[in-house]
Parts: C-alpha cells; sequence; structure tokens
C-alpha cells in the first residue's frame, strides 16, 4: 500500500508531517482532512507531486496577478465564488491555466474550501496565497485579503522586472563580447596566422601565443562545447538538489557588490510576506514557516525558518531572528519596535518599503559600475588583439623602410 507524507496545519496553528498509508492519494487526503488538519502539500515516499504536476509552471506571475484582480473586483461585487470562476473561466485562454481553474471550480462545488482547492496543486501555486485565503475564509474578510496578497505580489513582481530590465544591456553587452572573442580566435586569427607564415617573419612572443592559443580553440571547439555544455548540463542537475541549491545560494550572497542586492531582496521577500500573513489572521509560528518558504534564497530560507521551534516556545521574534546571523541589523531594530509596540504588520510594511527603494538605489548603482568594466574589457580584448597582430607589420614595414 502507498505511503503519503503530509505537511498539515493542526487547529492549534502548528505545523507538521504525518505519515499516512492508504490505496490511494484521494483516500490519504480524506482520511487527513477527516482528522481536522489543513493540507499544505503531499509527497509520496520517493515522489513529489508538486514537482511532477502537469501544471507546473503553466501559470506565470503576469497571469495569475491578472486572475487575482479579476476575483477581487467579482467577491467585492458580491458574487458567489463559484459563479465567479464561472465567469473568468468563460474569458481564459490560456487551455492549461483553465483546466487548472476547472478542476478548482469543481473541488469548491464538491465542497472543498477555496484554500483547500489551491494548496492541493502543491507547488503550482505559492503557499503564501492559499494561507492567506484560508486566513480571509475563517475572518470573513476574503475581499481584505486578497487585496493584501495583490499589494504583495505587485511589489515581488516590480522589484523582479526591474533586476531583469536592469540586466538586459549587461548581458547583451557580455553576449556581444564572448561572440567577438569566439569569430576573431576561430576565423580571424588562423588567417593572420597564414598570413604570417607567407612572409617567415620571426614574430612576437605575444603574437606567437595568440596564434598557438587560437589554433588550439579552432581545433577543439566542438569538443569545447561538449564540455561547456555538460558543465550546464551538471550545474542544473545539481542546483535541483537541496544542499546544491542552499551552498549555491550562499556563494551568492558573498559576490562583491551583487551579494548585497541579493541579501536585501531576500528580507524584503520575507518581511513582505510575513507582514502580508499576519495582517491576514495567520498565527505567527506557522507565518515565519510560509513566508521562510517565500524567500529566493535557499540558504537565508533554511536559516529563519529554523526559528520556527524557538518563537514557538516564546522567544520574541526579533530575537530569532538576530540568531540567525542573515537579518540585517535595520530589519532586527524595526522587528523589535514594532513587537514591543504592538505595531509588527506595520513595522514590516515600512522595512519592505525601505528595502524596496535601497534595492532600486543599489541597482542603479550596480549597472552604473557594470556597464563601463564591460567595456573597458571589451576595449582592453579588443585593443590586445590588435597589438598581437599589427605589431609584427609595423616592425615588418619599420625593417623595410631601413633597408
Amino acid at each position: 500500500m502507498p505511503s503519503y507524507v503530509f505537511r498539515v496545519g493542526t487547529p492549534d496553528g502548528d505545523v507538521v508531517e504525518r505519515e499516512v498509508k492508504a490505496p490511494s492519494l484521494a483516500r490519504a487526503r480524506e482520511d487527513v482532512s477527516r482528522q481536522g488538519f489543513h493540507i499544505f502539500k503531499v509527497t509520496r515516499r520517493g515522489l513529489d507531486f508538486s514537482s511532477l504536476s502537469a501544471f507546473r509552471k503553466v501559470v506565470t506571475i503576469d497571469q495569475f496577478l491578472v486572475f487575482n484582480q479579476q476575483l477581487l473586483a467579482l467577491v467585492r461585487a458580491g458574487l458567489p465564488i463559484v459563479q465567479s470562476f464561472e465567469i473568468m473561466l468563460e474569458r481564459q485562454k490560456n487551455l492549461r491555466f483553465k483546466a487548472v481553474l476547472t478542476e478548482i471550480r469543481d473541488k469548491i462545488k464538491s465542497g472543498v474550501a477555496l484554500s483547500d482547492a489551491f494548496a492541493s496543486f502543491g507547488s503550482l501555486f505559492p503557499p503564501i496565497y492559499s494561507t492567506s485565503i484560508r486566513a480571509g475564509e475563517r475572518s470573513g474578510d476574503l475581499e481584505g485579503v486578497l487585496k493584501r496578497f495583490l499589494r504583495y505580489q505587485k511589489i515581488i513582481s516590480a522589484l523582479r522586472k526591474k533586476v531583469t530590465t536592469a540586466m538586459i544591456y549587461p548581458t547583451v553587452l557580455m553576449i556581444m563580447m564572448v561572440v567577438m572573442i569566439v569569430v576573431m580566435m576561430t576565423s580571424v586569427i588562423p588567417k593572420f596566422s597564414e598570413f604570417f607564415e607567407g612572409l617567415g617573419a620571426e614574430l612576437p612572443a605575444m603574437t606567437r601565443i595568440m596564434i598557438r592559443l587560437s589554433l588550439s580553440v579552432r581545433n577543439n571547439f566542438l569538443l569545447g562545447v561538449g564540455l561547456i555544455i555538460a558543465v550546464v548540463v551538471l550545474q542544473k542537475l545539481w542546483l535541483r538538489t537541496e544542499s546544491g541549491r542552499a551552498l549555491f545560494d550562499r556563494i551568492k550572497l558573498k559576490i562583491p557588490v551583487v551579494g548585497p542586492v541579493l541579501h536585501r531582496f531576500a528580507i524584503l521577500q520575507f518581511t513582505q510576506s510575513l507582514g502580508t500573513l499576519l495582517s491576514g489572521g495567520t498565527p505567527m509560528v506557522p507565518s515565519i514557516e510560509i513566508a521562510s518558504e517565500s524567500i529566493g534564497n535557499r540558504h537565508v530560507g533554511a536559516r529563519v525558518a529554523s526559528i520556527a521551534q524557538r518563537v514557538r516556545e516564546g522567544e520574541p521574534l526579533w530575537k530569532s531572528l538576530e540568531a540567525t546571523g542573515v537579518m540585517s541589523d535595520l530589519a532586527i531594530e524595526m522587528i523589535k519596535v514594532g513587537e514591543s509596540s504592538g505595531s509588527l504588520v506595520e513595522m514590516l510594511a515600512n522595512a519592505s518599503e525601505f528595502y524596496d527603494e535601497e534595492i532600486e538605489e543599489q541597482l542603479a548603482r550596480l549597472m552604473a559600475l557594470i556597464e563601463p568594466v564591460i567595456l573597458v574589457i571589451l576595449g582592453g580584448v579588443i585593443g590586445l588583439l590588435l597589438y598581437a597582430f599589427y605589431l609584427p607589420l609595423f616592425e615588418l614595414a619599420g625593417k623595410q623602410g631601413t633597408e
């Protein structure tokens, strides 16, 4: 009989794992739900349903944003959830997303809560979403919860777009530089080599080194491409492991200039997620656990997730975060003030706003630094090649002039 591992929320607000044996996943879900637990994630021993879902990655951030805006408008108008889904399904053009929404609608019709219907799709939807909706269902303020989630989603989405936009120009420059070097090494320099051989002149050391390097690249070009592809594939496989991803994320934080931006982005994700969950009525410990999962950097996320037990035992949030070593002093101080004054949600929002502005400023400085560095490297490579292959010509012309 198959064995399933459920990550569930208890009526007391704790998040625990329970192993259930059942003939099918549906039967296992039914047994767990009957015990009064809320299901966050289901994993079969040796098989992760969230990673094998047929709908994985069918919903883009923009599509999910539009969907939530439409849902909020319909809920605000007072329409029932099922009718709201019927209206959205009529205009949904993405067939795979439409299939997901159809299944969610059918679950709701059969009596499943809206939050449970979304949670049943595992990693397709962020855990913070189903948890926020559940809090709205319990408090009767689904409209307010959707508003807060939309604000959260817009902030995170806008920041990601800023990072992507800022990296376009440096990426284009890097690609141009690599293409130029490859063309020079595999096509231009070998022709210079044939030309110099015809002259029979003694070449400077720099020119001989460049010619040997160029011939080596051209003769082993396919082998080099194969090695690069193999390295990329192995890296992707390594990054799919938890330990590999955590180590890589930890290394990224230590990169000069870039590391501080990534670190601040991780803190922003945590403060924004935690504030959204707490404002929706989710208890502190489940909020910490879910907010830690929303952090893109696995190293920071793992450190933050480790504080859940300490907070459950009564330790202040700010003190637990300080012990992780991954939170900035400013964030800790703002959280400390928020806990002391009873305005934690407001202080988390202020921290998120501060880091949003600071990240934007750091991105501007980073781009101002990267662009000239790339141009200098590109100019240096071109200058080196010109020096190596035009110097012999000048020397030959000088010798012929003296003769």
